[in-house]
């Protein structure tokens, strides 16, 4: 186990990880120690060599009484640093972790070469804090587990799992009363709000789709006032390294390992998918489907926009109404409804295609995929001639 001593106080570190790699340093939340990171750390590891931090008054550090503050926690973090043999790293910290790294850009900066803020925030309510430090100065954490879990976790996740949300739960009722208490007046007494627009390090902010805690609206946007800032979402509340390691993981691979020239060729290609695909399709179509994009579907449709509509629908080999009437029958044969119905309704209201022609594409089908299929083409195709018809 490794240990630094600032200030006569104990903080608890480790670094793992191949030493020719990028050092990501990776800061938990209240209530919270490095443990936080196991889920996710054997995805970041092909990347990163990590150094992950128990700050004071967390897991394996000491816990003195008193108030903590942002810069104490972040000088924490430098000296750390120090002692790990790191100069300089990219800092990723979820929640209390994330003001710490915010603090840390400002005060340090030439520590830090980007920033991962993980749903988190420049400002909390100060009122709601201190009411919280008072229950546990008075009653301990035990009186406070319930609802910090509740608040970590969605409840969803935590029903599908209920040994990680015990263990969380277990977790803040054993964390020493005094460390949680410091910890959250650094939460109450922060003053990031107005210093943020002068972080002057690529930042990725990082909002849960389910976080009641720091929320995008009201706390993760406003993150956006720090210059060239990037969001990305994910799926499920406040501790995206328990509940989404995934989709965390590849968050930040994709910030911290981005390939600018591979990155510009990817945007290149899909510019030209969405091209190609606004051609084919229209652009009433297009937007609707791409308004319905989420975390969890976005990725798929920027690959086919490249792929399917960039690459094979760009190719000069057939025009674009041989390549429909492939499609129809195609789709038709697989029983493929939804993209039958597509390429049939567009390919009779965008032109280049006759009601004729698609009899004749199913009429073929029929022979070579079977009569059941065609069957089902016809009476598909049917309902959307009628509907076309009405709506003329």
């Amino acid at each position: 186990m490794a240990f630094t001593i600032r200030d006569g106080v104990r903080l608890h570190w480790r670094l793992e990880g191949a030493a020719g790699l990028p050092v990501l340093v990776l800061l938990n939340s209240i209530g919270t120690d490095l443990s936080l990171w196991d889920r996710t750390v054997p995805l970041l590891l092909p990347a990163f060599r990590l150094l992950r931090i128990d700050m004071r008054g967390s897991g394996g550090s000491d816990a003195p009484d008193g108030d903590y503050t942002l810069p104490m926690l972040a000088s924490d973090v430098a000296a750390i640093m120090d002692d790990a043999g790191v100069a300089r790293a990219a800092v990723a910290g979820v929640s209390l972790g994330g003001m710490v790294a915010m603090q840390l850009a400002l005060d340090h900066p030439e520590r830090v070469s980007a920033l991962a803020l993980i749903c988190t925030s420049a400002t909390m309510d100060p009122v709601a804090w201190d009411a919280r430090i008072a229950t546990v100065r008075a009653q301990g954490t035990a009186a406070i587990a319930e609802m910090g879990v509740g608040r970590f976790l969605s409840p969803g996740f935590a029903a599908r799992h209920p040994e990680i949300a015990e263990t969380l739960r277990e977790g803040i009722a054993r964390q020493s009363d005094a460390g949680y208490a410091g910890a959250g007046a650094a939460i109450r007494d922060m003053a990031l709000a107005e210093r943020i627009a002068t972080i002057a390090v690529p930042t990725l902010v990082v909002t849960g789709t389910l976080d009641v805690s720091t929320p995008f609206a009201g706390h993760g946007e406003h993150l956006l006032a720090i210059p060239g800032a990037r969001h990305a979402s994910v799926d499920g509340a406040h501790l995206p390294p328990i509940e989404a390691p995934g989709a965390l993981a590849t968050a930040l691979r994709r910030f911290l390992c981005a390939d600018e020239a591979a990155q510009a060729a990817a945007e290149t290609l899909f510019d030209a998918g969405l091209r190609n695909r606004r051609r084919v399709l229209g652009d009433a179509w297009v937007d609707a489907s791409l308004a319905k994009r989420t975390p969890f579907t976005a990725d798929f449709q920027a690959m086919i926009t490249r792929i399917a509509w960039g690459e094979i629908w760009g190719r000069p080999g057939l025009d674009d109404r041989t390549r429909r009437l492939i499609v129809l029958a195609i789709t038709c044969a697989l029983g493929r409804w939804e993209e039958f119905a597509l390429h049939v309704r567009a390919g009779l209201t965008q032109g280049g295609l006759t009601a004729d022609e698609l009899k004749e594409v199913l009429m073929q089908t029929a022979i070579y995929a079977g009569v059941p299929a065609a069957n089902t083409g016809f009476a598909e195709a049917q309902t959307i001639i009628d509907m076309l018809d009405k709506d003329a």
